[in-house]
């Protein structure tokens, strides 16, 4: 029997590209148009789940990041980890959109790095710093039913995932909209332990 042909094959790297577009731009466009005063009553039932997650509570590091725009809020979440000493690493972003890390020491230790990107003024450890969390706090704009993430598209996050000790717990925050997604999935694209919004906390299974 012929095969048909409809068009190109939906798991193709192109094909998978174009749809991780159109779903990006459908779930950007859905953050632009949430109200201010519905992210700012999401922020503290975020961050009460985040802090409650027992690998969370008890890590020694946390590699994080500060959110911006209308991501899920996290400046409490660094402010608290790093009240009971903690040791947060944050990331500074490198011109080739790789990650070096750099360690968290409060709010007063951030500096504005344009785009809407604030950063740690600290010395930077470079890119396998990441490699000694415990947790990762990522962001991210999706996740499919099984874990797979997906970001903004930079790959940032994606080589920084890869270079996460094997029994780190991978936390990604999103918005409740953005839990169970149809993200395409593409060979380099890394999977998350747990995602967590306003309205819980969702380990997958492996």
């Amino acid at each position: 029997m012929c095969e048909q042909e409809n068009g190109p094959d939906p798991r193709s790297g192109d094909a998978v590209a174009e749809r991780k577009r159109d779903l990006r731009e459908r779930l950007l466009t859905a953050r632009r148009h949430t109200p201010q005063e519905v992210l700012d009553a999401r922020a503290a039932s975020l961050g009460a789940h985040v802090l409650a997650i027992p690998e969370v509570a008890f890590a020694g590091t946390v590699a994080a990041y500060v959110s911006m725009g209308t991501e899920p809020p996290t400046d409490a979440v660094l402010a608290a980890l790093h009240a009971r000493g903690a040791h947060v690493l944050l990331p500074v972003l490198l011109g080739d959109n790789d990650l070096d890390w750099a360690p968290y020491e409060g709010p007063d230790s951030l500096r504005d790095a344009g785009r809407g990107l604030r950063e740690p003024a600290t010395t930077p450890l470079g890119v396998d710093a990441v490699a000694s969390a415990d947790v990762v706090l990522v962001p991210g704009l999706a996740v499919s039913a099984d874990g797979v993430r997906m970001g903004r598209g930079g790959g940032s996050y994606d080589r920084a995932l890869a270079r996460v000790g094997e029994n780190a717990l991978r936390v990604l925050l999103l918005h409740p909209d953005e839990i169970d997604q149809d993200v395409p999935a593409a060979p380099h694209d890394q999977r998350v332990d747990v995602v967590v919004s306003a309205e819980g906390v969702v380990r997958f299974t492996a």
